[in-house]
């Protein structure tokens, strides 16, 4: 994804976002719909709110690079490990570090779920 969907992983804090993908995430948080970002979409995530002006709220695990990128663009970060989500419920945002932070896939397993879970409970 970081290659794929935004290239994060080739440019860092200067990347960009596929048009496409970057206008149904604005929809979305435009339109109130729920949103969630695993592992290391939350930074695009992250952009996605700095472009559209708008603060928010995500985790990046304890990632430090990572949380900084998010925090250079206006969006708070909330440090939480692989079995925890955060909520972000001014723009219907749950986000989970995932593979960020996982010690095992049981973990990664345990913060999908909860955030599934919650972003179904947003709808």
């Amino acid at each position: 994804m970081a290659k794929n969907i935004f290239n994060y992983a080739i440019k860092g804090s200067d990347f960009t976002i596929i048009k496409s993908v970057e206008l149904l995430t604005q929809h979305m948080i435009i339109n109130n719909k729920p949103l969630g970002g695993i592992c290391i979409a939350p930074i695009m995530i992250a952009k996605v709110l700095q472009n559209m002006g708008r603060g928010g709220r995500l985790t990046a695990g304890f990632d430090e690079k990572i949380s900084s990128v998010i925090e250079s663009m206006g969006v708070s970060i909330e440090k939480v490990d692989a079995k925890s989500i955060v909520v972000d419920y001014k723009n219907k945002i749950v986000s989970t570090p995932a593979y960020i932070k996982a010690k095992s896939i049981k973990e990664v397993n345990e913060g999908i779920i909860k955030l599934v879970n919650q972003l179904l409970q947003m709808i």
